[in-house]
């Protein structure tokens, strides 16, 4: 526990990279299914972007949002230890912070089934709702860093 507490600037700067890999995702994948409702179903261009869907979620999506989540429990069990207490979470600001993160994950598992969907040319929502959900983790994000550097 010493070792934790004792490097939580390296978990810090560990969550913040894997933080702008998964958020760069998030924001992009809505876009690709924009995209992909300019094209024909079947056709050569929507087959690229479907292996372009597969490859941001299986290379970029799914481990930051991994990684992103391995950092911040190290930063949480740091801040535990340096505080010396778990109560210090029961704080507004870290359970907002905590249930948007949640949220924010909810969305990824979303994007993926629907990824899986448009790999196999479902199409089942329209382009615009794309383009709104696209702006849907910029929103949350903004509100999470806002949390976290304001009132933490």
């Amino acid at each position: 526990m010493i070792f934790i507490a004792e490097h939580y600037d390296w978990w810090r700067a560990g969550h913040i990279i894997f933080v702008i890999f998964w958020m760069a995702a998030l924001l992009f994948l809505p876009r690709q299914f924009v995209y992909q409702f300019q094209t024909e179903p079947g056709s050569k261009a929507a087959k690229a972007l479907i292996e372009q869907q597969g490859r941001l979620v299986r290379v970029i999506m799914n481990p930051a949002g991994l990684m992103t989540w391995v950092f911040g429990l190290l930063l949480l069990t740091s801040v535990a230890a340096r505080s010396g207490t778990v109560e210090v979470f029961m704080q507004l600001a870290w359970i907002i912070k905590l249930t948007l993160v949640l949220v924010m994950t909810g969305i990824h598992e979303f994007y993926l089934r629907q990824q899986r969907k448009f790999a196999d040319d479902i199409r089942v929502r329209s382009e615009r709702f794309w383009r709104m959900m696209n702006e849907v983790p910029a929103v949350l994000a903004m509100v999470i860093v806002i949390t976290a550097v304001v009132f933490l």
